[in-house]
């Protein structure tokens, strides 16, 4: 997976994250969704969101286990890598 892709997954998750009302200095690889005020309603929309810009899917299942904004940004990487 080339650098650039990861990039993209990286914004693409950060911007989204941002528009749910995260703050942008709070995002981190290791930020847990309850440290960044992320419900799951803001989760359903960001699988959304990822699944238009990216093509990637991300069911109820894999939000299970996803459980910080890194865990997230790994997982589209990895699919999209498949």
């Amino acid at each position: 997976m080339s650098t650039t892709t990861s990039n993209s997954i990286e914004t693409t998750v950060t911007e989204a994250l941002e528009t749910f009302g995260a703050k942008a200095d709070q995002i981190t690889r290791d930020a847990t969704w309850e440290s960044i005020d992320i419900d799951s309603l803001d989760l359903a929309e960001l699988a959304q969101i990822v699944d238009d810009e990216q093509g990637v899917k991300m069911e109820g299942d894999d939000m299970k286990n996803i459980k910080t904004v890194g865990d997230a940004i790994d997982f589209i990487t990895e699919k999209k890598a498949a």
